[in-house]
């Protein structure tokens, strides 16, 4: 079974910089776009950021020009520049392919001084 890990989170200060980093255990097949959503705490999950196979992308109004997407083969990346209290949630890693979704466990990101 195909698990997503991700890596990266933790905790910094505000104005300070993460990078995500989402891999797959096995190649998946005919995938069609990969992202990445937060939840904070009492809030619904959000899209964050994607990227499609073709390579467009798609931010969230909240992140735009602060975070950038970026995929390789089945690796995908968030960097995160800029950060603010509000960007505190869990992250996850998401993988859409023609036959099937793939969620990664979440990773913590908090932003605080």
């Amino acid at each position: 079974q195909v698990q997503l890990v991700e890596s990266g989170g933790g905790l910094v200060q505000p104005g300070g910089s993460l990078r995500l980093s989402c891999a797959a255990s096995e190649t998946i097949f005919s995938i069609t776009t990969m992202g990445w959503y937060r939840q904070a705490p009492g809030k619904q999950r959000e899209l964050v950021a994607a990227i499609t196979s073709g390579g467009n992308t798609n931010y969230a109004d909240s992140v735009k020009g602060r975070f950038t997407i970026s995929r390789v083969k089945n690796t995908v990346a968030l960097q995160m520049n800029s950060l603010k209290p509000e960007d505190t949630a869990v992250y996850y890693c998401n993988i859409q392919a023609l036959i099937a979704a793939y969620w990664g466990q979440g990773t913590q990101v908090t932003v605080s001084s």
